[in-house]
């Protein structure tokens, strides 16, 4: 326990250093992202190039690598947060914006931007208003019964197969050439994308950050039924409200800029949990692993069959595939 004068904060030890383990590696990882290439810039150089030393690679490092590195760590951090924040309301592992409808919603408007001849820099701002639109339908489905978790996972899955179904739907009827680009973006790549898409998503946390420090400590209550916190003097529909409003908006934002990457949402969470031992996904790590994930994703994605590169989503829909069929391993194990 942290006292500052009236004011105390519970430091969890492990949760500490299971942090800045993942920091560490993030920032190999960041480094590694900046080397690898053609052509390739050794770690020291990239060191040198960072800390504004000059180097003859500095073009390479700063010009063509580093907004599409900081773009994938700022998106997978938004969507382990997300995926935090959604999963502990829903309280269930499988819930994510791309299982509750968010990523639907906006591959639906950005399909129909994509195939309607709407200007390019229009394309982002009408898939968040379509994630949003997700949102609200959700909302109103699941609001009954205080936004009960099983409702609230039920009307997610409703409206991510109908606004999936219309989303083939427009492309079916769409010229082919624009299909191939909402099918791309459908997948979710971080190609051509940098600086511009980093801010918006990091604009959005930092306006958040009051909100996402109150959830850090709001979802202690998340494991509470809803009897027991009204017990101790706590609001529990007003927090799963706010919880899950604010996870919806970052997911909403974060896939708009990059598009419907799957899973990291999903894993990051989870496996954040696993590694602090903790009833509930802590946060911060499961930020920290959310931007690990993506960052290693976009790597092997740009390397493994250069110069032919693969979409961010291809590599992290790799990853989520294996982990669901974990998760139901372990689910039988248990029910055995």
């Amino acid at each position: 326990m942290l006292r500052i004068g009236p004011v105390s904060l519970l430091i969890r030890r492990r949760a500490t250093l299971v942090a800045a383990v993942l920091t560490v590696l993030l920032l190999l990882a960041v480094v590694l992202s900046l080397s690898l290439g053609t052509p390739y810039v050794a770690p020291a150089d990239v060191l040198r190039a960072l800390s504004g030393a000059g180097t003859p690679y500095d073009l390479v490092v700063f010009d063509l690598r580093l907004p599409r590195v900081v773009l994938a760590a700022v998106a997978g951090a938004a969507f382990g947060v997300a995926g935090t924040l959604i999963q502990s309301v829903a309280r269930n592992p499988l819930a994510s914006p791309d299982v509750i409808g968010i990523t639907q919603g906006a591959g639906l408007a950005a399909t129909v931007a994509l195939t309607s001849g709407m200007a390019a820099v229009l394309v982002a701002p009408t898939a968040l208003v379509g994630g949003l639109l997700a949102a609200g339908l959700l909302f109103a489905l699941g609001a009954r019964h205080g936004l009960a978790a099983q409702r609230f996972v039920l009307a997610g899955v409703a409206v991510a197969f109908g606004f999936r179904a219309l989303t083939e739907v427009v492309m079916l009827t769409a010229d082919p050439i624009d299909g191939l680009r909402a099918q791309i973006w459908l997948i979710g790549t971080l190609a051509g994308k940098g600086w511009t898409e980093a801010a918006w998503i990091a604009g959005t946390l930092l306006v958040l950050l009051p909100v996402l420090a109150w959830a850090g400590w709001a979802l202690n209550s998340t494991a509470l039924d809803d009897d027991t916190a009204r017990g101790v003097g706590l609001r529990p529909v007003a927090r799963r409200i706010g919880l899950a409003g604010t996870g919806v908006l970052v997911a909403a934002m974060v896939t708009a800029q990059v598009g419907a990457v799957d899973f990291v949402a999903l894993v990051a969470p989870q496996v954040a949990r696993r590694l602090v031992r903790a009833e509930r996904p802590p946060l911060v790590c499961a930020a920290l692993l959310g931007a690990l994930l993506l960052v290693l994703a976009d790597l092997v994605g740009r390397r493994l069959l250069a110069p032919t590169q693969l979409p961010a989503g291809v590599l992290t829909a790799a990853i989520g595939g294996p982990y669901l069929i974990f998760l139901l391993l372990r689910g039988r194990r248990r029910s055995s």
